[in-house]
């Protein structure tokens, strides 16, 4: 059964890696997807590859990390896709190091992008989601959030920070028929995963109850059954895709 006919997405961080994976797997559900990366070039081969598949796409480069661009860009994007039903706040960067030698720079970078920048697509996008009086918001955290992990203080404070975003923003918006929700995916096979040795590898498996890397299927997987009638009366709910690594 199709799930997600004639919805319209907004997928950030979908250049590559989670978040094209989100984007093709909501597009075979039957939604629109306005694909958002950081690059225009990263945007437009997913929504060309969406689009090769006869599904119906967008592509917008938008630096997240910039609260101006957000302000200034998304009322251009909803003049172009109309409006949006399911918001997924996907981009993320790392900027690792021992929080003693960790510079204010990196903190911020990785707080401004994987935190602030949720804040402000929601902010921008939640007049229109409560006019509409309904919609999905799905925010992609992680379960460093809820560990914690040596070397990414900054990492986990930003993904931790969206725990509770992701709680408020449920209670504010849950009258208006919002939902939101976040997703906290653990070791995923992905390009930062592939340039691991093997030996990390073994170690992190390890851990793992299920004894193996997911796949960016499985954290898509998830969002596809949040952002659809499955998920209709889940709301700030933390769902991990971790293999039972935060059990």
């Amino acid at each position: 059964m199709i799930t997600l006919t004639d919805k319209i997405a907004l997928v950030t961080g979908a250049g590559r890696g989670i978040g094209r994976a989100i984007a093709h797997r909501f597009a075979e559900e039957g939604a629109k997807v306005a694909v958002v990366s950081r690059t225009l070039e990263n945007a437009t081969k997913v929504a060309e590859e969406i689009q090769a598949k006869g599904g119906v796409s967008w592509a917008f480069a938008l630096d997240v990390s910039d609260p101006g661009t957000i302000e200034s860009e998304i009322p251009k994007i909803l003049a172009e896709i109309e409006h949006v039903d399911i918001l997924v706040n996907n981009a993320g960067v790392t900027r690792d190091g021992l929080l003693m030698r960790m510079s204010t720079d990196d903190w911020d970078a990785v707080i401004d992008t994987n935190l602030r920048s949720a804040f402000v697509m929601i902010k921008a996008l939640s007049r229109q989601f409560a006019k509409r009086r309904s919609g999905s918001i799905i925010n992609v955290a992680s379960v460093v959030g809820l560990m914690g992990n040596v070397g990414q203080a900054n990492y986990a404070a930003s993904k931790a920070g969206l725990f509770g975003l992701t709680k408020t923003v449920a209670k504010e918006l849950a009258g208006r028929g919002v939902t939101c929700n976040a997703i906290a995916p653990g070791f995923i096979a992905t390009d930062m995963t592939d340039s691991l040795s093997d030996k990390v590898k073994d170690e992190a498996k390890s851990h793992i109850p299920l004894g193996r890397f997911g796949a960016v299927e499985d954290v898509a997987n998830a969002a596809t059954y949040l952002a659809g009638p499955g998920g209709a009366y889940l709301t700030g709910h933390i769902l991990t895709v971790d293999g039972g690594m935060s059990m």
